[in-house]
């Protein structure tokens, strides 16, 4: 059981996504007792039992068609014969909850500059996972950045392929270059992630702009993206634009014109 529990905790710090199927009643028969438990993870793949045989299989099934849903359920199996096919036969019956586990936003910040700092603090408390990469190791550590949750020290551009940016992702691109910015943003746009936000003057956004139009981004994408970063509150501290940045974050997690 431990095991399960680890596997769990594993999941939510990387953002992944699972169900926890739970034996809550067993009558007659069933192979499991109350208790037993099974985690499904987004690609099908099992820690601990429920069982074994057809009726595990088709939980897997349900788990994986749950997965992102925040409803949990409760899926009874007849295991008696009279009601299923033959392969599932072992007397009894079962009831299973299924429990999607939802993992916290996740807000990617590529640069480890002072401005990160006030974002990654902040970020927290409105309950984000942050995750930080730098390959400055100087900048990028847990003595700056004690509330991340995770410093990849590490090439940009080789960082990025590793991160899994999905459709609960916020990118914010704050690096020390207009290189780097560019490089992170052309990665940036080709990624489902719900914001892209980085940092610039309104000329060098539009300079790094012209560039990905001749590398063969779409204006569309483009237009996406927020450059300059952040609402127009101004803002001139490092923390002052930290709290820019993540009110207009805010405002694309809720939704809000």
């Amino acid at each position: 059981m431990l095991e399960i529990y680890q596997a769990i905790a594993n999941l939510v710090a990387r953002g992944g996504r699972g169900v926890v199927a739970t034996v809550i009643a067993s009558r007659g028969g069933a192979p499991r007792s109350a208790g037993a438990k099974m985690l499904v993870r987004e690609d099908n793949t099992i820690v601990g039992t429920i069982g074994g045989g057809n009726v595990e299989h088709l939980i897997r099934q349900k788990a994986v068609a749950m997965m992102g849903s925040t409803e949990v359920e409760v899926v009874n199996f007849d295991l008696s014969g009279e009601e299923e096919s033959p392969g599932m036969i072992c007397g009894g019956q079962m009831d299973v909850l299924l429990e999607p586990i939802v993992a916290p936003e996740t807000l990617y910040l590529f640069g480890a500059g002072h401005i990160s700092q006030g974002v990654a603090a902040m970020a927290k408390r409105l309950g984000f996972r942050v995750v930080v990469v730098d390959p400055r190791a100087e900048y990028n550590n847990s003595e700056r950045l004690p509330t991340a949750d995770s410093l990849v020290v590490d090439d940009y551009v080789n960082a990025f392929s590793k991160l899994g940016v999905g459709k609960d992702s916020y990118l914010v691109i704050l690096t020390p270059g207009h290189v780097s910015d560019e490089q992170c943003l052309e990665l940036a746009v080709g990624t489902d992630a719900r914001y892209i936000g980085m940092i610039g003057s309104a000329n060098k956004v539009k300079d790094v702009k012209k560039h990905l139009l001749e590398k063969g981004v779409t204006p569309q994408v483009l237009d996406a993206v927020h450059a300059p970063i952040g609402l127009a509150i101004g803002a001139e501290s490092p923390d002052e634009i930290a709290v820019s940045i993540l009110a207009e974050i805010i405002k694309v997690r809720r939704g809000t014109s």
